[in-house]
């Protein structure tokens, strides 16, 4: 794929890392040219640097928008034009101070992308973890790949996010239309607050799969049956 980085930060040095040594291209672009070409540099393999616009308009496959949250609508407004008809990848999260959620209710980061460039196919990924983890070459725990959810409404466009996730070394799971992410950035502040407020396992507060519905009923019991809470 030929894939465009929007920021020069850590998010955007942890996912560029892997897709260049899967064999991609990349331009990474930067407010600050000399960021951008030092990021292209330590990334090595097929990888250019240039500004901002030049990452969006080289990157025909996937614009993978590695921005803070409230710039990144005015970025990718700006660059509106040379994004229509692309997939833009947002991995923000919008979380400040106190660990609380800055969209306020309103729509989510994903969808605010969405609507400064109408013409972008948003997808929504990687926001659960923290760049270290994405660093990892690759994130396994206990012999199991780490997942990963992403939302989207293209079809199309969550197919080339999925295939960016495999080259990660984790595994894709459907998180539903883009209208849901706002649940993956409510969940990263949730485990964002356990994590580092409370010092907690946040892996912790889900049962294993097979108990999602509860613990399965007694022997003989109809099929389906499932032990009342209390």
């Amino acid at each position: 794929m030929r894939i465009g980085v929007l920021g020069t930060g850590n998010m955007a040095h942890a996912l560029a890392t892997h897709w260049v040594r899967a064999g991609h291209h990349l331009t990474v672009g930067g407010r600050d040219i000399h960021k951008a070409r030092h990021l292209a540099s330590r990334l090595g393999g097929d990888t250019a640097a240039g500004s901002l616009r030049t990452a969006a308009e080289d990157g025909q496959d996937v614009v993978l928008a590695a921005l803070p949250f409230g710039a990144g609508a005015r970025v990718v407004r700006d660059l509106r034009t040379a994004l229509h008809g692309k997939v833009l990848l947002d991995c923000s999260n919008p979380v400040g101070p106190g660990f609380r959620l800055l969209t306020d209710g309103g729509p989510s980061a994903a969808q605010q992308l969405a609507s400064a460039a109408p013409g972008a196919r948003v997808v929504k990924a990687f926001n659960l973890c923290h760049e270290d983890v994405w660093r990892m070459r690759p994130p396994v725990f206990d012999g199991r790949p780490l997942a990963v959810p992403l939302c989207g409404d293209d079809a199309a466009a969550l197919a080339h996010v999925r295939d960016l996730i495999r080259d990660v070394g984790c595994a894709p799971v459907p998180g539903g239309r883009l209208e849901r992410a706002g649940l993956l950035e409510a969940t990263a502040a949730l485990f964002i607050a356990l994590w580092v407020g409370e010092g907690a396992d946040a892996q912790a507060i889900a049962p294993p799969l097979a108990y999602a519905t509860g613990p399965a009923g007694p022997p003989g019991a109809e099929s389906g049956t499932r032990v009342p809470l209390r």
